[in-house]
């Protein structure tokens, strides 16, 4: 997941990062970066024959961004859901974007698509002793038995 420039720079960060741990989800990566421009390219390489390329890929690059690892019993698409659809003022009240955002653009967070998605999106922003196996001890309490 990417907290987008727009997060950081509306001071949106640990609100949007506190709605992931209150709901339980466990973050196994955090960092502050800033993406060049071979990065922004891969990351978005399926958008960079359409005319808003140029834009998405200045707006990406205007601030320092937050990549994050999240880890949890169907992380992928509960972390979806709690983003909102890409349309922002579209996004339904209760989401990330649905709460704090206008744009279709600078609608504040990135979540994978799919599990394989996330895998080779973890490994382009991410190395392996950049992300933590740890136990928290309310673990037991998220989840019950066999989940």
């Amino acid at each position: 997941m990417l907290l987008k420039p727009d997060s950081l720079q509306r001071g949106l960060v640990g609100e949007i990062t506190h709605r992931f741990e209150a709901k339980g989800i466990k973050i196994v990566g955090l960092k502050m970066m800033r993406v060049a421009d071979a990065l922004v390219e891969e990351h978005y390489a399926h958008h960079k024959d359409k005319p808003f390329f140029a834009g998405l890929k200045a707006f990406m690059q205007s601030s320092p961004l937050v990549a994050m690892v999240l880890e949890g019993v169907e992380v992928v698409p509960t972390a979806r859901k709690m983003a909102g659809i890409t349309k922002s003022r579209d996004a339904e009240p209760g989401t990330i974007r649905g709460d704090f955002g206008m744009s279709i653009q600078a609608n504040l967070i990135h979540v994978s698509e799919n599990e394989a998605a996330a895998k080779e999106e973890i490994g382009r922003f991410f190395t392996e002793e950049e992300l933590f196996d740890y136990q928290r001890p309310f673990d037991a309490n998220i989840y019950s038995e066999g989940e």
